[in-house]
């Protein structure tokens, strides 16, 4: 199975974000989805993930930085900072920050990544 970026569903579209989503990538029942995200530089997702659990993604990830800067910041106080090329695992209880315009591919669990997304959207839409 393949996909072009283009086809990928947008879930999240903001000035600066676009987020998009296909919640079943081959996998049965949508255990785990593809999702490619465009993030421009000064994306700070820590205010749109304020009100979850240790306000913080609790979602794992595993990932490319296709280009771009990101910085990751865990809740135990760790942070690491993830570039073009790199190949990533983000554990559950993160917040990313964006550097330089990122383009980045993610393979999530979309039960708990909806749920992230699901509150990003309503904070974005009451902002």
């Amino acid at each position: 199975m393949h996909i072009t970026k283009s086809d990928i569903p947008v879930r999240i579209e903001v000035p600066g974000a676009i987020a998009r989503q296909l919640p079943d990538f081959g996998v049965a029942d949508g255990d785990i989805g593809a999702e490619y995200f465009s993030l421009g530089a000064g994306t700070d997702f820590a205010p749109l993930l304020a009100g979850l659990d240790g306000d913080a993604c609790h979602a794992p990830h595993w990932g490319y930085v296709i280009q771009g800067d990101l910085v990751v910041s865990y809740t135990d106080g760790k942070t690491e900072q993830c570039r073009t090329g790199d190949v990533f695992y983000w554990p559950a209880g993160h917040s990313v920050r964006v550097d330089e315009d990122a383009e980045l591919i993610l393979f999530s669990p979309q039960v708990s990544h909806g749920v992230v997304m699901d509150h990003i959207a309503a904070k974005l839409a009451t902002a």
